[in-house]
């Protein structure tokens, strides 16, 4: 049984002010669908209307109602409009009221909805063509047994049509459409017609905006070829390299649907960055603490055209000076790289001082980076609060000359804040360490993380593992080894507490690593819909050991719950982590989706 409502239209300012008071009866929906727009409405501050022009503007508000719920689905009502009292004697200044009743009936649904097309997606060979047809099919919103109303039919004709012009079609459009209302069967017949026009290719790159960088940058960095078919993600993606690259402020890629289809000029607007900048930063996790940072960039090196990135880090734990020059894309967007670093870690044990030079090439794709590079590492490690050297060679000292080839694939569906998909990577090296008693060695790290969607929520899984292969007696440099624990790692553990232990007490670094974690994050629900919260719970698990068979003994694992931020600079996250090894509870603060 429908739930009534009644609701009266009372004048706002003195008695008898208004020619006619409106009284509407209806579901509450309805009834305040009904009071918005009923035109009525506006003739209530005439306050000479005669009896029959009354009876007039009541035979025309009968019509206005079903207009109203014809446009809800509703064709069929039962519509009682009447007048109370019935007459109003000239000699009495009584208002009278119009009362609307109104029962819906039975909602109208799609019976049948007839999808043609014309133009090139009709008649083209092509697979891709039949693809397109076939999606805008299978993502229609009116399917037979869907309610109809004229806002979902709009709805559905604005869908199918912007699908079609997403690609290769950016001229279409919707050539015939109709909604055959039976009103008695309360069925609605669809159909559509859409003609998609001609076939878009791309042509050559019109650029404006640009004076102080490089004219090939912009074509490199857009990777938008004359002949490439039209693909409206494809150019929303160059116009987001753009404006990411640090080159540009601003970016606008168009294509003008009433250009040449064959050769349709893509027009690029850019707005320069300056030349040079320079960012402060500060920042706080639990592993390392405050934290303060300067960074300079220079776009373009004078004689080299080369971006230089300059940084100073101002930390207790992880104080660190780094240099990094790159220079511009070339037509398979790879990059030379050029890195000078040098960084102090003390994780409350050891002191380690590491310096880092590397040279190499790097190409970052929408989805893929890769990098090939030769890298020098040395490394002096000293007991924390002491000066002296210790002489523990598996504690890290020692240098190492390496070439290495490093690949990240990222298929999430969204970042920094995916809800779904995965990432994996991996970085293999081989080389030999420097000094007099010089080895061979290979090392391999691997990382995966997997995301998917739950009924409520989402889990996250995340595994890595590593691999250095040399003799015991070799002088790897620490930096080359591994330790883990700590926010982003084996949570409930401090900043690299998990390594080797060494017979004088401290912890060193091991030439085998592995870590593996699963996290359930929920939504925090208000009023029933998702906030930009969420809560977690999850466990942790990783070892160190000098070989692959010790992995399992010992592991060091971490339970706990926590929060999640969709902050303005990416994901925030506030864990509270008990270790399971240590008996102790950790809080790990930490900013940024990293993989």
């Amino acid at each position: 049984m429908a739930v009534w409502t009644a609701l009266t239209t009372l004048a706002h300012a003195q008695p008898n002010a208004n020619a006619f008071d409106i009284r509407v009866e209806a579901p509450a929906n309805i009834r305040d669908l009904l009071v918005r727009h009923l035109q009525l409405e506006r003739y209530r501050a005439v306050t000479d209307l005669e009896d029959a022009e009354l009876a007039r503007l009541m035979v025309l508000a009968d019509s206005d109602v079903r207009n109203l719920l014809g446009t809800l689905g509703y064709f069929s009502p039962d519509v009682q409009i009447s007048r109370s009292p019935a007459s109003t004697p000239p000699a009495q200044a009584t208002t009278p009221t119009i009362l609307i009743q109104v029962e819906l009936g039975e909602a109208t649904r799609t019976a049948q909805a007839d999808l043609r097309f014309k133009g090139d997606i009709a008649s083209s060979p092509d697979a891709d063509a039949a693809r397109q047809r076939d999606s805008i099919n299978q993502n229609w919103r009116l399917p037979p047994g869907q309610p109809f109303t004229q806002d979902s039919w709009d709805a559905a004709k604005t869908q199918a049509l912007r699908q079609l012009v997403a690609r290769r079609y950016p001229a279409g459009k919707i050539s015939y459409s109709l909604a055959d209302i039976d009103p008695p069967a309360h069925a609605a017949t669809l159909t559509l017609e859409m003609d998609s026009g001609p076939l878009y290719r791309l042509g050559e790159l019109k650029v404006s905006g640009l004076e102080r960088y490089d004219p090939v940058l912009v074509p490199r960095l857009a990777r938008l070829n004359p002949g490439d078919i039209y693909d409206q993600r494809k150019l929303i993606e160059a116009q987001q390299r753009l404006a990411g690259s640090g080159y540009f402020d601003s970016a606008y890629v168009l294509v003008d649907p009433d250009s040449d289809p064959d050769a349709a000029p893509v027009t690029v607007q850019v707005r320069e960055a300056k030349l040079q900048k320079v960012v402060l930063g500060v920042g706080l996790t639990t592993d390392t603490g405050p934290r303060a940072s300067i960074e300079h960039t220079h776009n373009r090196v004078p004689g080299l055209d080369w971006r230089a990135v300059t940084k100073l880090q101002l930390d207790s734990k992880l104080p660190l000076a780094q240099t990094e020059w790159t220079s511009l894309p070339d037509a398979d967007n790879w990059r030379w790289v050029a890195l000078a670093r040098v960084a102090r870690m003390d994780d409350n044990e050891l002191v380690t001082d590491a310096q880092t030079l590397r040279f190499g090439r790097v190409q970052i794709g929408d989805r893929i980076d890769r990098s090939t590079y030769l890298q020098y590492d040395r490394a002096t490690v000293t007991a924390s609060g002491t000066a002296s050297t210790l002489d523990d060679a598996r504690l890290g000292d020692g240098s190492a000359l390496s070439l290495n080839y490093g690949w990240t694939g990222r298929y999430f569906d969204s970042l920094p804040f995916p809800s779904r998909g995965y990432g994996l990577g991996f970085d293999v090296g081989g080389g030999t360490t420097m000094g007099a008693n010089r080895q061979p060695f290979v090392r391999a790290v691997g990382r995966w993380m997997g995301i998917a969607p739950l009924e409520r929520g989402r889990i996250a899984m995340r595994a890595e593992g590593g691999a250095v292969v040399v003799t015991n007696d070799a002088a790897m440099p620490a930096t080359q080894l591994f330790r883990t624990g700590g926010d982003t790692t084996v949570r409930g553990y401090g900043l690299r507490d998990i390594g080797i232990a060494l017979p004088n007490g401290l912890t060193g670094p091991g030439h085998y690593m592995a870590v593996a974690s699963a996290e359930w994050q929920r939504p925090i629900l208000s009023a029933g819909l998702p906030t930009d919260w969420e809560s977690t719970l999850f466990m942790d698990a990783g070892n160190v050991a000098d070989s692959a068979a010790d992995l399992q003994r010992s592991i060091a694992v971490g339970v706990g719950a926590g929060a999640r931020w969709k902050s303005p600079i990416g994901p925030l996250q506030i864990d509270l982590a008990y270790g399971v090894k240590t008996q102790q509870v950790r809080l790990h603060v930490s900013v940024g989706f990293v993989f």
